[in-house]
């Protein structure tokens, strides 16, 4: 079942929250680095648990990582990993917290490599899912295949995150994502 079709499941609170991301971030391309970022940790974090925990405490995980800014995280000590650790308002997961902060460092390098995170994206694209696999795996830390796809159909890379008779894949389409480039 589709994100597209499942939404239209459900009622009240719930689909009000799905419904904001996927009408305005799901499959949308991202242009700003620490945003890549933040949803590649959102999607490291959602590894085990559902999409909708991960809705919820999206804005405590923007305080806790300093608003997802790759340098900060970057330069967290064990000190920050401590009190990560202790935050109620994340998910508690000493391999997730330590992916974030080397990944964090990761893009750093390639910033200064190829300009940003976006641009080592395009300088890689088009890809199969495959291929974007093995790559992540090789580049970045605690990401599966099922978090490279969600990861990458989410910011527009790969095609999928709307059915094609869903309102918002045209608005998608519009946005212009990677996948459908010319």
């Amino acid at each position: 079942m589709s994100y597209c079709s499942y939404l239209n499941s459900m009622s009240g609170p719930r689909k009000e929250l799905h419904k904001s991301y996927h009408d305005n971030q799901y499959g949308f391309p991202i242009h700003n680095d620490d945003e890549l970022f933040a949803r590649l940790i959102l999607e490291i974090n959602q590894a085990g648990l559902s999409w909708e925990t991960i809705l919820k405490k999206q804005d405590t995980f923007r305080a806790a990582y300093d608003n997802f800014s790759i340098k900060k995280v970057a330069e967290y000590k064990e000190n920050d990993r401590e009190r990560l650790l202790n935050d109620p308002g994340i998910i508690r997961n000493r391999l997730k917290i330590n992916a974030a902060i080397e990944n964090a460092k990761t893009i750093l390098k390639m910033q200064q490599e190829f300009g940003s995170f976006e641009k080592w994206l395009d300088s890689h694209h088009p890809k199969s899912l495959a291929e974007w696999m093995k790559l992540f795996k090789k580049t970045f830390k605690f990401t599966g295949g099922e978090i490279v796809n969600e990861f990458l159909m989410s910011i527009g890379y790969l095609p999928g995150a709307h059915s094609t008779n869903c309102e918002i894949y045209h608005k998608t389409l519009e946005a212009k994502p990677a996948w459908n480039r010319k």
